[in-house]
């Protein structure tokens, strides 16, 4: 019997608004990026933030999704996390930022800025 292995989807999916935002700091990105990285560093009301930034080497364990404008990685210690969530680029009149739809979540801050799993 040979044992089949199946392709395992992305733990975060970008929606088209975020993959243009990616590309557009693709478009400006400092020598040496590599890609952009999301990742959940400890901090805010709730504990745990995201937060999108260049990168100029991947760790061994960080998640990498291939995007139409490069890389796209995910902090291999945040990947539990993020499991199932969507990314989004949302624009408006006043602010535009990422935004996120994390199943995983159970509560954030009244500001938005941090989440608790």
């Amino acid at each position: 019997m040979t044992a089949t292995v199946r392709a395992r989807p992305a733990a975060v999916t970008l929606t088209p608004a975020a993959e243009a935002r990616v590309a557009a700091l693709y478009a400006r990105a400092p020598d040496g990026t590599v890609g952009v990285k999301l990742s959940t560093p400890r901090r805010g009301c709730s504990g745990l933030a995201y937060s999108v930034d260049y990168v100029t080497e991947a760790a061994p364990f960080d998640e990498k999704i291939e995007t139409p404008a490069g890389p796209f990685y995910i902090d291999g210690a945040s990947v539990l996390y993020l499991i199932g969530s969507t990314m989004d680029w949302v624009e408006d009149d006043f602010t535009a930022g990422f935004v996120f739809a994390n199943p995983n979540a159970k509560g954030a801050c009244g500001c938005g800025e941090s989440f608790t799993v």
